[in-house]
């Protein structure tokens, strides 16, 4: 599984603090740490609260690029602020994310086309998030539609079908883990899949634990990506070790250490 490192994100108060005070040490501290623990991928969120969100991801992307050699997710619903991130990526980036609806679709799909960046499609729409999974691939069929529109192939584009908290809405984990089977058959070269890992477990009592469980059970359904907590050493050690089960990786006896090195 692809693993994108969540903690670079202006929710968490050290990263708010440090885009307020322009301090590059926490932000590099977790660029490093996540790096280090085997993400694939830094997601760069300026967060709700900062009242300049252009100049804030410019500033993230810049200082996490100094501090790590690994590509970049670009996490905001403000297209100008990711645009302006996709503008000084040293690599090819990732877009998260856009709805299926249409303006917002053809705003993101034009920047992925002139920056070669990949995108996540959220499977919902201006009337939100589906509770059935033929809905949820009917929207993800639409966003593969159009971004092709655009000349971008499929396999360029992330489906996220949304995982709510289990707490509240535990009738959708059997859809989402059935939309991740299915949108494999949408196209050809199909979709990749994605999830926002910590969805499913807010609110909840062990937390850690929920997340671990639904990771691997996603992987056995088809989920090729996460945007997860890249330094919960159990949920990495799970992740590696379905990946043995599931004969992705050839198993070693230190196959975690392999895992977890991988991209250092």
């Amino acid at each position: 599984m692809i693993i994108i490192g969540e903690r670079i994100n202006g929710m968490f108060k050290d990263i708010a603090r440090a885009i307020k005070d322009r301090d590059p040490v926490p932000v590099q501290e977790w660029a490093r740490k996540q790096e280090h623990n085997g993400a694939h991928y830094l997601d760069i969120n300026v967060g709700p609260s900062s009242p300049d969100a252009v100049g804030a991801m410019t500033w993230l992307v810049e200082v996490a690029q100094e501090a790590s050699k690994l590509p970049l997710c670009l996490d905001s619903t403000k297209y100008d602020a990711i645009e302006a991130g996709l503008k000084i990526c040293k690599q090819p980036a990732m877009i998260n994310s856009v709805p299926a609806e249409m303006a917002k679709m053809e705003r993101v799909f034009a920047m992925a086309a002139e920056y070669g960046a990949e995108v996540i499609g959220l499977a919902m729409n201006e009337e939100g998030i589906p509770k059935d999974a033929d809905s949820r691939i009917a929207l993800a069929a639409e966003l593969v539609a159009v971004a092709d529109g655009f000349g971008i192939s499929p396999d360029m584009l992330y489906i996220d079908p949304l995982v709510l908290p289990c707490n509240v809405a535990q009738d959708h984990g059997t859809e989402v883990l059935r939309t991740l089977r299915e949108i494999k058959l949408i196209s050809d070269p199909a979709p990749k899949t994605v999830v926002g890992l910590s969805n499913v477990s807010q609110g909840t009592k062990n937390r850690e634990l929920i997340n671990r469980t639904f990771a691997v059970m996603a992987m056995a359904n088809g989920l090729d990506a996460g945007i997860v907590d890249a330094n919960d050493d159990e949920l990495m050690e799970a992740i590696a070790s379905a990946r043995i089960i599931m004969n992705m990786d050839i198993y070693c006896d230190s196959y975690v250490d392999v895992f977890m090195q991988r991209n250092r």
